[in-house]
């Protein structure tokens, strides 16, 4: 018989409230020292964007070329802002544009080499910040939160924004 069979329902359900909002209060936590991250990276990306150009070439790095409208909806973002900030990082050589070859009308957008090093110091920066963080825990430790987090992040065992 377990600890937890032998509690009367109430307090299971009272315990199970406690470690959900414990978890909640630790995930807010860690979000927040992520926004604060993701602004710092942001801005040793490039200190005259916004935060949000650093999503999009943070995208564009890991996933590829793209054309804007993909940008846009793969980040979460509307298409005239994306459009918006495609320009201005254009115009400060981190993105360039080129004619989609299955539609001459359209525009595939990627990094410049200018823009991808930018994404790699600003990331630089931000496994820094990160591993600093764990340098001290051992590899289970490690491999069990990422197993954790993985999890939860992906209930349907996906690999998918669907999950949210």
């Amino acid at each position: 018989m377990s600890i937890s069979s032998s509690v009367p329902n109430d307090d299971k359900n009272s315990g199970r409230r406690d470690l959900e909002l414990a978890l909640g209060s630790e995930l807010s936590a860690l979000l927040s020292a992520s926004r604060v991250l993701t602004e710092r990276s942001a801005a040793a990306f490039h200190p005259d964007l916004q935060p949000a150009a650093f999503h999009l070439a943070r995208w564009l790095f890991s996933y590829g070329p793209a054309k804007p409208s993909t940008l846009a909806e793969s980040v979460g973002m509307d298409r005239s802002s994306t459009s918006s900030l495609i320009r201005s990082m254009k115009a400060l050589n981190l993105l360039k544009g080129t004619p989609d070859p299955s539609d001459k009308r359209a525009v595939i957008v990627s990094l410049t080499s200018e823009g991808e090093a930018r994404v790699k110091k600003a990331l630089d920066l931000r496994g820094t910040s990160f591993f600093d963080r764990i340098k001290d825990w051992n590899d289970t430790d490690v491999e069990t939160l990422a197993r954790l987090l993985h999890a939860f992040n992906h209930p349907s065992g996906k690999s998918s924004a669907e999950d949210w």
